[in-house]
C-alpha cells in the first residue's frame, strides 16, 4: 500500500517574500521511506528539482493556475536505503587535517546568489572536476545543506569563515 504524499504548500512564504528552502529540505527529511513530497509553489522551482534529483527524487512538474505549480517529488528505487549509506559516509566527509589537498581547479564566489543557487552552482562545480581534484567556494552563510549532499556523493571538504562573515568551502571530489 503507498502513502499519501507529505504535502507542503510554500505559496504563502513565497508571496510574503521569504526563502522557502529550510521548510522543504525539512520536509523532505521528514519523509517516511518510499513518500513522495506535494510541493506548491508560485513558480516552477527548476533549481530544486536538480537538489533533490541528487537525493534520489523524480520531480513531475505541473501548471496548477494562477501561475502556481503543484510538484511531486517521488523517490527513486536508488533513493531508498539512504539513511544507512548517509550514516556510513558521514564517516568520511572532513579529510585528516594533515593531508595535504591539492589547488582548487575552480574558484567561485557565490555570495550574492539568492539560495538555493550557491548550493545548485557549488555542487554544478563539483560535477565537472575529475575525482581527487577540488573546488573552493565563497558562500554567504554556512551550507548546512550542502554537507548533506556532498556526503551523500562521497565527496569531502574543509571548510570555516573568513573575517567577513562568509563561509568558504573546499571541496574534494571523491
Amino acid at each position: 500500500m503507498t502513502q499519501p504524499h507529505y504535502e507542503l504548500d510554500v505559496r504563502p512564504i513565497l508571496r510574503e517574500g521569504g526563502e522557502p528552502f529550510l521548510a522543504v529540505m525539512q520536509a523532505v527529511d521528514a519523509l517516511a521511506p518510499g513518500q513522495s513530497l506535494r510541493l506548491l509553489a508560485t513558480f516552477k522551482p527548476i533549481p530544486l528539482f536538480h537538489v533533490l534529483g541528487s537525493r534520489g527524487f523524480e520531480p513531475t512538474a505541473r501548471e496548477i493556475g494562477n501561475g502556481d505549480w503543484e510538484v511531486i517529488f517521488t523517490p527513486t528505487e536508488s533513493q531508498s536505503g539512504g539513511e544507512a549509506s548517509q550514516a556510513e559516509s558521514a564517516n568520511n566527509r572532513v579529510d585528516k587535517a594533515d593531508e595535504a589537498w591539492p589547488e582548487p581547479v575552480i574558484e567561485l564566489n557565490n555570495c550574492d546568489l539568492d539560495p538555493p543557487e550557491p548550493m545548485v552552482r557549488t555542487l554544478e562545480g563539483v560535477e565537472t572536476l575529475s575525482p581527487g581534484q577540488t573546488l573552493a567556494a565563497l558562500l554567504p552563510r554556512e551550507p548546512l545543506f550542502l554537507f548533506k549532499e556532498l556526503e551523500s556523493r562521497g565527496h569531502l571538504w574543509r571548510g570555516s569563515f573568513d573575517p567577513e562573515g562568509h563561509y568558504r568551502i573546499v571541496i574534494r571530489r571523491g
